[in-house]
């Protein structure tokens, strides 16, 4: 079957360029619960690329069905991040639509830290925004006041590659609701997307931090001001 054969195939590529000398390293740095195998990014592109090549996937539901399996069914960390690269392969590119966003909330909600979500807010729920403005904002207004917090932190770095194409008014929107918040994922998250805006127009995000600054966190004002 496919999905079977692929998810198999990630799993012996992942293990075979493993050193698990690296893995406590890896762990500790990312605070996991979950063990790494101890697979850097270069083999694991590498084997990714490979088998995902190699075990082409017929339609949109074993697509999903592939992804779920790696993410829900992993042993180890990599695993997971096969799964995320499996979203972004560009033989689906083809999926990449509103309709895949119940897949990335599942993801974002469940694996619940940085190097899953920002992955999946810049480069996967980003991209669908910039495709489908009138279908998706709505959504990415709601996540910005959702409990979850990542959900939240999804919907500021949606548009971090947006350039000139940004939508200020929708960078406000899930900007604002989160300024009291004292997470530190949110407070980053609120400085980094104002960072990343100031490449394009400086002067708007000065204006935008001198008119809040009472509301910004000192992380969120360093951030937003650090290229400026």
């Amino acid at each position: 079957m496919p999905v079977e054969d692929l998810v198999a195939a990630v799993r012996t590529g992942l293990a075979a360029v493993a050193d698990p000398s690296k893995a406590p390293g890896m762990q500790a740095y990312m605070k996991s619960t979950m063990p790494f195998l101890g697979v850097q990014k270069t083999p694991r592109a590498a084997v990714t690329k490979s088998v995902f090549t190699e075990h082409p996937l017929p339609d949109r539901a074993s697509w999903e069905a592939a992804v779920r399996e790696l993410w829900h069914g992993a042993t180890y960390r990599e695993e997971r991040y096969a799964a995320i690269a499996l979203t972004g392969a560009k033989a689906y590119r083809v999926h990449q639509d509103a309709d895949t966003l119940p897949l990335y909330r599942e993801l974002i909600v469940d694996g619940a830290w940085w190097d899953y979500v920002d992955e999946l807010a810049s480069n996967r729920v980003g991209p669908i925004l910039r495709a489908d403005r009138a279908t998706v904002t709505p959504l990415i207004r709601a996540w910005s006041t959702d409990a979850d917090r990542w959900l939240r932190r999804t919907a500021i770095l949606s548009q971090l590659m947006f350039k000139a194409d940004t939508d200020l008014g929708l960078l406000v929107d899930v900007i604002e609701p989160n300024l009291d918040d004292r997470d530190f994922f949110l407070r980053k998250a609120i400085g980094w997307a104002l960072r990343q805006y100031a490449w394009t127009d400086p002067d708007w995000v000065r204006a935008y931090v001198a008119a809040h600054e009472d509301q910004l966190s000192p992380l969120s004002r360093r951030e937003a001001l650090k290229n400026i």
